[in-house]
């Protein structure tokens, strides 16, 4: 029903052959970047970001336009993964904390979102950090990197046959800093929030599933959060790239659930790893 909405959405535009000629490509985009969120717990924005600032996007409308595209496909993602957990897995011990590890993250993370785009101290922070909105690629690649070392550093604990259950004192302190401050980098670079969780979960033993399905809800959530601001306060969202984007970030989102069980853990993330690491060396100046 989607598909046939957005086909029938496309040829009702004036010019809908030049859309197709035009933005056409950008589904395949939205395609791949989907299943790198949805896959791996890390935003879109790892994909769409470098791919619109190749294209001479503005800083603002690289980052807008990424959340658009997103709120297609990490809610597709989402809505995929919340019935995997309770078709398959809401009895599951390993699953457990799966509400509590949402409940200590979203809220934080949207209030980090607010704080960043509407309060006087956010945008003065974001200036201060970046040096100006045009280092954003700048920015954007050291955090790739960091986050990059972070990943392919948690491969080993994917080998574990024991996992983390239940949510202890330190999570309730740590989880709400880490979706506060993933919230305002989210915000800043188009991704954040979901990667800094996951690897936090990874770290502490969760498994590894539940922690990406955690990951893809919460940038869902916060990414739907981030949009309004761009909607009706910067109006930097290009709607033609979202239009094809987004519906390949649909697809994406629900292919994304079936890589993950078919694939090691392991290779995903090193693969993913490896990706947003080149992704990252690229971003800065020397290139």
């Amino acid at each position: 029903m989607i598909f046939f909405a957005w086909i029938a959405l496309v040829f009702s535009q004036d010019n809908a052959l030049t859309l197709w000629l035009n933005y056409g490509f950008f589904s395949a985009v939205g395609v791949v970047g989907a299943i790198f969120a949805n896959s791996t717990g890390a935003g879109g924005g790892v994909v769409f970001v470098p791919f619109f600032a190749y294209l001479s996007f503005s800083p603002e409308s690289i980052v807008a336009t990424s959340f658009a595209i997103q709120c297609c496909g990490m809610t597709a993602g989402a809505i995929t993964w919340t019935r995997f957990f309770r078709k398959e897995h809401r009895n599951d011990r390993q699953w457990a904390a799966l509400p509590s590890a949402l409940i200590l993250s979203v809220p934080p993370a949207i209030c980090g979102v607010v704080f960043s785009q509407y309060s006087e101290h956010g945008p003065k922070l974001l200036s201060y950090i970046l040096g100006g909105p045009d280092n954003l690629h700048y920015v954007f690649g050291i955090f790739s990197i960091i986050l990059a070392i972070a990943i392919i550093a948690s491969i080993p604990l994917m080998k574990r046959a024991v996992f983390t259950e239940d949510i202890e004192g330190r999570d309730i302190v740590l989880l709400p800093v880490i979706g506060f401050l993933g919230g305002c980098v989210t915000v800043w670079l188009s991704i954040g929030v979901g990667e800094l969780v996951a690897v936090y979960l990874i770290m502490r033993g969760f498994n590894v599933t539940l922690s990406i399905a955690v990951a893809v809800i919460l940038s869902a959530l916060t990414v739907w959060s981030a949009v309004p601001f761009h909607v009706f306060i910067s109006h930097a969202i290009v709607w033609p790239v979202v239009l094809f984007a987004g519906m390949g970030a649909i697809i994406g989102g629900v292919v994304a659930k079936y890589l993950v069980l078919a694939f090691s853990n392991q290779a995903l993330k090193l693969f993913f790893g490896v990706w947003v690491l080149l992704l990252g060396v690229t971003s800065l100046p020397i290139f």
